[in-house]
C-alpha cells in the first residue's frame, strides 16, 4: 500500500481493500500448500526412495559397462599374448574334443539295445513327471546314510 492509494483521511478505499485481501489469500494459499508438502511424510519418502533407486540404477549401469570393458580388455590382452601356436593348438583340441563325444554318442546309440533304450525313455519320462517325490526321497536316503554313518564313527 503506498501513499498514492490512501484516500484524505489516510484510509484505503474499499477496491484497495479487496485487492490486498486477494494478494493476501494468494500468498496464505501457498504457504498452506508449502506447508502441506512439507508435512507429507510419505510423499517426501517415496520421491527420495524413487531419486534413490535411480541413483543406484545409474550407477549399477556404469559400474557394469566399466565390468564389461575391463573384461573385454583382459580377455583382448590374454588373446594379445597368448602365442598363435597356443592358440592354433586349442582350437585343434576343442575340436577333437567335439568329434570325440559326438563319436562316442553315436556309438552308445548304436550299440545300446533298443529295448533298453526303450525302457530308459519310460524311466526318464517318470522321473520327470515324478520329479518332487524322488528328490523328496533322494533327501530321505542320503539323511538316513548321514545318520547312520555318523553313528558308526561315534561306537
Amino acid at each position: 500500500m503506498n501513499d498514492e492509494s490512501q484516500n484524505k483521511m489516510g484510509t484505503p478505499t474499499p477496491e484497495e481493500l479487496r485487492e490486498q485481501v486477494e494478494r493476501t489469500r494468494d500468498e496464505l494459499g501457498q504457504t498452506v500448500e508449502a506447508l502441506a508438502a512439507k508435512a507429507d511424510i510419505k510423499a517426501q519418502a517415496k520421491e527420495k526412495t524413487a531419486a534413490v533407486r535411480q541413483q543406484a540404477a545409474e550407477k549399477a549401469a556404469a559400474a557394469s559397462g566399466q565390468i564389461r570393458e575391463k573384461t573385454e580388455q583382459a580377455a583382448q590382452l590374454v588373446k594379445d599374448r597368448t602365442p598363435d601356436a597356443v592358440m592354433e593348438k586349442t582350437a585343434q583340441a576343442a575340436a577333437q574334443v567335439r568329434e570325440s563325444a559326438a563319436q562316442a554318442r553315436r556309438y552308445a546309440a548304436e550299440k545300446t539295445p533298443d529295448p533298453l533304450l526303450e525302457k530308459a525313455d519310460r524311466a526318464a519320462t517318470a522321473v520327470r513327471a515324478n520329479r518332487t517325490p524322488l528328490i523328496a526321497g533322494g533327501a530321505v536316503l542320503v539323511a538316513f546314510l548321514l545318520i547312520r554313518r555318523s553313528r558308526g564313527r561315534n561306537r
